[in-house]
């Protein structure tokens, strides 16, 4: 992931947010009801985000799949699970020997 395409999608919702709060902020009725302006401005945020910003969510959401996709797992749960089934079969076939009678003295 290249972190110029990080930091200009997320300055570009920061802005998508602000600048209707901002221009919401000049009318006399939202500078009361600031919270009230600040739900409208995350809502066409959210708009405007989902209708223009879609390539650079595309490419810092690809960047990150690659970087968790390139991460070198070297052994999984599986792996594991299989290793320790096969430890206790071999185990388990080692104490299938014939044991001794023992008989119980008095």
């Amino acid at each position: 992931m290249k972190a110029r395409s990080a930091l200009l999608y997320t300055v570009m919702r920061l802005l998508a947010f602000l600048v209707p709060f901002g221009i919401l902020m000049l009318f006399p009725v939202f500078r009361e009801l600031y919270w009230l302006a600040a739900v409208f401005a995350a809502l066409i945020g959210l708009s405007l985000s989902l209708l223009f910003l879609r390539r650079p969510l595309t490419e810092v959401t690809t960047g990150i799949a690659e970087r968790r996709g390139n991460t070198k797992a070297t052994t999984t749960d599986e792996d594991v699970e299989d290793a320790a089934a096969d430890a206790t079969a071999n185990a388990g076939s080692a104490d299938e020997r014939p044991q001794q009678e023992r008989t119980v003295g008095d």
